[in-house]
């Protein structure tokens, strides 16, 4: 009869004790031989079997603490499901008696539209969706008969509005992203009560475009507090100097926004940038020229990208180059100096004089060419 057990160390006192024939494996596992008519037999299936409940009652403590509290907060999950009846709820009108400045603000925005829509048809819309059943608060006046988010975290606010919002691409994300990491919530973000003030006055006279169709620091788009880029800028005051370069992408004349580019929802992609088929998606939904495939391609564009020669917001130099003169921008890669790098540029023609100092001017194509392999045409 055998019987086997699981040990890191040899107990030789039990060896001297028992007479018993050990035999280690190379995975530390204690094989226990037992012998026929050994006297000894009874006191180590004892022992196993002890061994055994020690190690097996710690488990089941655990499975049952923790299935207990599954079940507890199941039934509180239940009982509060229960207790939110149809008849508890008694619509956004009561509400006016009371809050007559929230409720002005709240029926102009999309939450307050969404009886009209039929597919929100016998669901809960309006104050109770989010506050919860306003019966018991509208009899009693108690504020702790309605739900307030008024000291609610980030996360908690956020979760509420998960509930309706999550689902699309937009938001799905948003536990993933940066600002849920660092605390930043909706309300943030986005007032829900808050309604369009003031005069509609196009930022552009030449070119007007949804992005700039409105005065800087008003918004009526998405319930913002503000508009995006001075709400985005409140935070990320690092970027807002790379856009009074001379050379920048037009976002603060309202050409563009930073969502254009960016999904302040989250992302899997670096900067939260806009997912789509192929590197670079936020730079090529624009720049589709530069995407390829190409027969022939230039490998930094494939490896790290656009920012391996363009700063994305803005630049001193043309086209948002990294550096001032092309050249040294080609050979930073195209140099055998340090005896690594790509091919150095040889030959009679490669005149490093001032005049011939663009790269650019022979090989056009440089992002990619289909004709030629040097990037002619």
């Amino acid at each position: 009869m055998g019987v086997r057990y699981l040990s890191t160390q040899r107990d030789e006192r039990h060896i001297k004790k028992t007479g018993e024939k050990l035999e280690y494996s190379t995975a530390f596992e204690l094989r226990v031989s037992l012998t026929q008519g050994n006297s000894g037999r009874t006191p180590i299936v004892y022992k196993l079997i002890k061994v055994l409940l020690l190690f097996s009652l710690p488990l089941v403590a655990i499975g049952w603490l923790s299935s207990h509290s599954s079940s507890h907060s199941a039934e509180q999950t239940q009982s509060k499901v229960a207790t939110y009846k149809s008849e508890d709820y008694v619509g956004s009108e009561a509400c006016k008696d009371c809050h007559e400045d929230q409720f002005k603000a709240f029926s102009h925005t999309s939450h307050a539209q969404l009886v009209k829509i039929s597919s929100w048809d016998k669901k809960v819309t309006g104050c109770e969706s989010c506050h919860g059943p306003g019966k018991a608060h509208s009899e009693e006046g108690d504020p702790k008969k309605i739900i307030s988010f008024k000291n609610k975290s980030s996360k908690e606010i956020s979760e509420t509005c998960l509930g309706c919002h999550a689902g699309k691409e937009e938001h799905n994300n948003f536990r993933r992203g940066e600002h849920w990491r660092n605390d930043i919530g909706c309300t943030d973000c986005h007032s829900t009560h808050s309604q369009p003030s003031g005069r509609q006055l196009a930022a552009s006279n030449v070119f007007v475009s949804r992005a700039n169709a409105q005065k800087p620091g008003f918004s009526d788009l998405k319930l913002l507090k503000n508009s995006e880029p001075q709400l985005c800028l409140s935070c990320h005051g690092e970027t807002k100097h790379q856009f009074n370069l001379p050379f920048h992408h037009k976002v603060l004349e309202g050409a563009m926004k930073c969502s254009d580019c960016h999904n302040p929802h989250g992302g899997f992609e670096l900067k939260q940038t806009r997912l789509a088929t192929g590197a670079d998606a936020a730079c090529i939904k624009c720049h589709a020229d530069k995407q390829g495939p190409f027969v022939y391609e230039h490998a930094p564009v494939k490896t790290d990208g656009c920012i391996a020669c363009h700063t994305p917001h803005g630049s001193s130099n043309p086209r948002l180059l990294i550096t001032s003169r092309v050249a040294q921008l080609c050979l930073t890669c195209h140099s055998t100096a340090h005896g690594v790098g790509a091919d150095e540029p040889a030959g009679p023609q490669h005149n490093l004089n001032a005049q011939y100092a663009n790269c650019t001017n022979c090989h056009i194509k440089i992002h990619g060419s289909r004709t030629s392999p040097v990037f002619f045409r």
